[in-house]
């Protein structure tokens, strides 16, 4: 028995042994096989790498540009909506100062302030007499005997026609606004 007993031990020591040896070449096969991987991931990690990164900096390029058009077209736009925000604006300052001015010209008319035209055609007047004036005096004075002119008018049967009252200044300023004066219709 103790021989049986040495030969079932001998053959399982060769069976545990055949089985130690074939669990220990799977592993060193499972290692190299990993160390391959590794070795294979690596060089292939490179160059999936700076593939990856040339894809990104294409993407990234188009981006860029589809924003700064996009950038572009809607600068443009708002510029348009000011500007036609700006020109209507603009044209209703105009009607409300045009309506202002009528207005503050009726008060005035209304108080009996001359209107610019009035005060230009009253000072136009003033030339054109102050103008008369000069001439009167630079011309020289015809020389009529005194008494004759008496002795005229005392034989004259007829009586002189009365002249108009010479007005004053202010009146005919007055006179001549009203001349002036556009129609408040």
């Amino acid at each position: 028995m103790v021989k049986k007993l040495q030969k079932l031990s001998a053959n399982s020591k060769n069976s545990n042994s055949q089985l130690s040896s074939t669990i220990k070449d799977s592993a060193q096969q499972i290692w190299l096989a990993g160390l391959g991987a590794f070795s294979k991931a690596q060089e292939e990690g490179g160059k999936v790498f700076e593939s990856l990164v040339k894809e990104g900096l294409t993407i990234q390029r188009k981006t860029q540009a589809v924003a700064e058009e996009r950038m572009s077209e809607a600068t443009s736009r708002v510029t348009s909506m000011a500007t036609d925000i700006g020109h209507k604006a603009q044209g209703q300052w105009d009607k409300l100062e045009t309506i202002f001015e009528d207005r503050v010209a009726k008060a005035l008319s209304k108080m009996g302030v001359p209107s610019a035209r009035d005060l230009q055609a009253l000072s136009d007047r003033v030339d054109a007499l102050a103008k008369a004036q000069g001439a009167r005096a630079s011309k020289p004075a015809a020389t009529k005997p005194a008494a004759k002119a008496p002795a005229r008018k005392a034989a004259s049967a007829k009586p002189a026609a009365k002249k108009p009252a010479a007005r004053k200044p202010a009146a005919r300023a007055a006179a001549a606004s009203e001349k002036a004066k556009p129609s408040a219709n």
